[in-house]
């Protein structure tokens, strides 16, 4: 069950660099209510992971860059 994505992860979302990956991916996801836990299954990282890409506090792997951009414009057409 999702419960949402806290208010301080929409903040530190909605203040990190648009131009980060991650932060792209974040956007998207909290736009759609895909939750992190999904995020984490389907890239097979852990939830920490993806809320510290969301947040621009790490960037993802080059090895998944590809995946992650298939997988926002996939998401984007829904």
């Amino acid at each position: 069950m999702s419960y949402g994505y806290s208010q301080s992860l929409v903040l530190a979302n909605k203040d990190a660099d648009a131009k980060s990956l991650g932060v792209a991916l974040g956007r998207k996801c909290i736009q759609l209510g895909i939750s992190v836990a999904h995020v984490a299954d389907y890239f097979e990282v852990s939830r920490m992971t993806v809320y510290n890409w969301f947040k621009g506090e790490c960037i993802p792997s080059t090895d998944l860059a590809v995946h992650i951009e298939r997988y926002i414009k996939a998401i984007s057409k829904k």
